[in-house]
């Protein structure tokens, strides 16, 4: 019966918390960057006057701080250079497309499906930090006192 259970429940791969924070980062980081991001920062001049301006701080500037966490946080994030302020900016970038641009819908035409998923990764991050794998932990790592 224990073989069956541990073959059931897959506890002969090795977990890695560390190694999961590093494929999380990537994949979203990744993902954001290269699907939303640069399109966006590619074809800033020609969207920023459509833009949605759920905020009121007009088309341009809410394209520009979009852009901002689409493309700077994705990149701070796929390094895992200051991971939490990265994923805040992103969690809040997809809390606002998901509440006010997309009106918390979940289901049907023009949906923010999208979102509400990149907000939930966005806030595992925030809470976790990127791991070990972060440069996060390389500069916490030369910055601490050395022991004589």
């Amino acid at each position: 019966m224990k073989f069956l259970a541990k073959l059931l429940q897959l506890r002969f791969v090795p977990s890695s918390i560390d190694l999961s924070l590093l494929l999380l980062r990537l994949w979203i980081g990744g993902s954001m960057l290269m699907l939303h991001g640069w399109p966006k920062l590619t074809a800033f001049s020609s969207m920023a006057p459509n833009f949605a301006d759920p905020l009121g701080v007009g088309p341009t500037t809410s394209l520009a701080l979009t852009v901002l966490a689409e493309v700077v946080g994705s990149v701070l994030l796929i390094l895992g250079l200051f991971t939490r302020l990265a994923a805040l900016l992103g969690g809040i970038t997809m809390a606002v497309a998901f509440f006010l641009v997309k009106g918390g819908q979940l289901t049907g035409a023009n949906n923010g499906e999208l979102a509400f998923i990149f907000f939930a990764a966005y806030a595992t991050l925030f809470l976790s930090g990127g791991g070990r794998h972060a440069l996060d932990m390389k500069i916490a790592a030369a910055s601490a006192p050395k022991s004589v």
